[in-house]
């Protein structure tokens, strides 16, 4: 099966196109962002990926905004999450770590000095809610547009982050442009309401996200490189009527980059704003010429078919892998999977629903030769 061959992404040798899909598990010590030993288990027993592409990860203290999960933007973080990628490449893995700022969905519980959260534009979440630090609901709150010195900025956030990757040994990065974090907001004309160079045109509305590609590509070779879209999801309060033509010219534009991959949320799982047609790997194919990576709602068979017809050279998997820690080894063996894990786990702190899920036994293993 093609889901179990080797991939080159650029340079680098992927063993298989499984991917572990970045996914939001708040397991740092309770209290802070910074990644633990906990992690560092969490990751090393899912190395069996071609490439696993960590969960969301802050590149400032402005972007933050969900308790226990992780960032990258100060030297002790940095030494945390070295220690998860040498457990990952003790196992020959290759790791990804996901740029995140979230924006309007962040919360001024979290912002330095309890300041106001941030967006592309004033545009509110009106019928979602954030947890706070406490574990708490709070309604979401209005954010004020950043400024475009606050803009270039953030940029140089994005850019330290990558510097801070590099050091601690990230094989490369991934920019997350998804599901309604602060890159999405710039992308999509429901919350991009702007009159200067970053709002308006297609053009202007992308041009937060070239710029980011651009500094980052000063860390990391652009083949080191990817970035995650959403055209069709809803999460966040997202969803917009032009989406089917602005991510279709986002993708050609970025087939000039050469980047690593176009990681590209399809599947209708996680959510449909039903604003516009739906997009799927076939239509970004079609201008894009990169590896892509597919996700949201994909088996091992759906999976094979889109690899078999080309629309995606990778395939991505977000449950499955919190209940099978060894999926790849078990699509390679044809062994059963676990069910997925009850939502009451996904985010509770400590090893229970996280590093407990067994591994795969088969009855009649193999005899080792003498």
């Amino acid at each position: 099966m093609i889901i179990n061959t080797p991939f080159f992404l650029g340079s680098i040798f992927l063993k298989n196109r499984v991917v572990l899909a970045p996914m939001t598990r708040a397991r740092c010590v309770v209290g802070t962002n910074v990644p633990n030993d906990l992690m560092a288990e969490y990751y090393e027993q899912r190395a069996g990926a071609g490439l696993l592409i960590t969960e969301a990860t802050a590149v400032n203290p402005v972007g933050y905004g969900w308790a226990n999960a992780p960032g990258l933007f100060n030297d002790t973080q940095c030494a945390a999450w070295k220690k998860v990628v040498d457990k990952v490449h003790s196992k020959n893995g290759v790791i990804f770590l996901q740029l995140w700022h979230m924006g309007r969905q962040s919360h001024s519980a979290y912002q330095p000095d309890n300041g106001q959260i941030v967006s592309a534009s004033d545009v509110q979440i009106m019928n979602g809610h954030c947890y706070l630090p406490d574990g708490s609901k709070a309604p979401c709150e209005k954010p004020r547009p950043l400024t475009v010195d606050e803009i270039k900025q953030t940029v140089q956030d994005y850019k330290n982050c990558a510097l801070l990757a590099k050091q601690a040994g990230f094989d490369g990065v991934e920019i997350h442009g998804a599901n309604g974090y602060l890159v999405d907001q710039f992308f999509q004309s429901c919350t991009n309401k702007r009159v200067d160079e970053y709002g308006g045109t297609f053009e202007n509305r992308s041009r937060f996200a070239i710029e980011i590609i651009e500094a980052v590509s000063e860390v990391y070779k652009p083949s080191e490189i990817g970035l995650r879209i959403s055209p069709n999801g809803v999460y966040g309060e997202m969803g917009s009527e032009d989406n089917d033509v602005f991510f279709v010219e986002l993708a050609a534009k970025l087939d000039t980059y050469n980047l690593a991959y176009l990681h590209i949320m399809d599947g209708l799982g996680f959510g449909f704003h039903g604003k516009c047609k739906a997009l799927t790997t076939s239509d970004i194919r079609k201008v894009y010429s990169g590896a892509i990576i597919g996700n949201v709602g994909l088996t091992k068979d759906i999976a094979e078919g889109m690899l078999r017809s080309g629309s995606m050279d990778l395939a991505a998997f977000g449950r499955p892998y919190i209940s099978n820690p060894d999926l790849a080894e078990r699509f390679q063996n044809n062994w059963p999977l676990a069910p997925d894990p009850e939502y009451a786990v996904w985010y509770s702190p400590g090893a229970e629903g996280y590093t407990d899920f067994p591994f795969y036994e088969p009855e009649n293993p193999p005899e080792e030769s003498t």
